[in-house]
This record gives C-alpha cells, structure tokens and sequence, in this order.
C-alpha cells in the first residue's frame, strides 16, 4: 500500500463540543499520523475559497456560515491508504446513515454539523492539503 496524505478538519462543532483528542487518538489509532496540524479560526474568505466547489449549491452560504462561527483543528494526516482510511473513519456525512462506531455516528450533531471534513479523493487531498499547509509545515 501507498503512504498518502490526506487533510481533516475538526469542524467548530467537534471543537465547541470538546472531541478534539478523542478524533486525533482514533486517527492515530488506525495508522494516520497527523504530520502538520494547527488550530485555525478561518476568515469568510478562507472558507469560501476552501468550499469554492460548493459554490452555486443552495447549501454554500450555511456551510461557509458554520464553518467560519468558531475555530477549527486543521490536519495533514499521513499513512497507508489515508484518504480512504479517513473516509471511513469519518462516516456517512449524514450522522443518521453512518455506521457505527465511526467519528460523525459518535460525535456529529446533524447532517451539516457533522463534526469533521475529510478529502474525498487524492487529487483533492494534494489540493486541500495545499490550501491551508506549506510544504515546509509538513513534517513526515
């Protein structure tokens, strides 16, 4: 299997709510070594530049709206198969439909706040791991 590295964001209900260490211990507990991290209030402008692709869905303005009302934790995740292995740790995005045992099934109040963020696939990885990590804040 491939390392990769993927981005995470504890979302500012996961933050609000105090699931901080308990998502970063079930990320390293399945092999996913966070390799930069930061906690972040995000600007209007970060959010609607991070979320850009959502931008003409009705959705938009409350996504950029929540994730802008408190701070973030902000994480380059790195191991085996770590886009998919955070997927899946992760959940369903609506809480209702993920399995149990997982972040959003345990920690997630509702289909938008559902408590994390994780890359859906590699390109995007590189991408989001870029927008918000320097190479040189990345430490393997």
């Amino acid at each position: 299997m491939a390392i990769e590295r993927t981005l995470s964001i504890i979302k500012p209900d996961g933050v609000k709510n105090n699931h901080v260490g308990e998502i970063i211990a079930r990320f390293e507990k399945a092999g996913l070594k966070p390799v930069a991290i930061r906690r972040q209030q995000l600007s209007q402008a970060e959010a609607e530049g991070f979320y850009a692709v959502h931008k003409a869905r009705p959705f938009f303005k409350d996504l950029v709206s929540f994730m802008i009302s408190g701070p973030v934790v902000l994480m380059a995740l790195e191991g085996e198969n770590a886009v998919l292995k955070n997927r899946e740790l992760m959940g369903a995005t609506d809480p209702k439909k993920a399995d149990k045992g997982t972040i959003r099934a345990d920690f997630a109040q509702s289909i938008d706040a559902n408590t994390v963020h994780g890359s859906d696939s590699l390109e995007n990885a590189k991408n989001e791991v870029a927008y918000f990590f320097r190479e040189t804040e990345i430490q393997g």
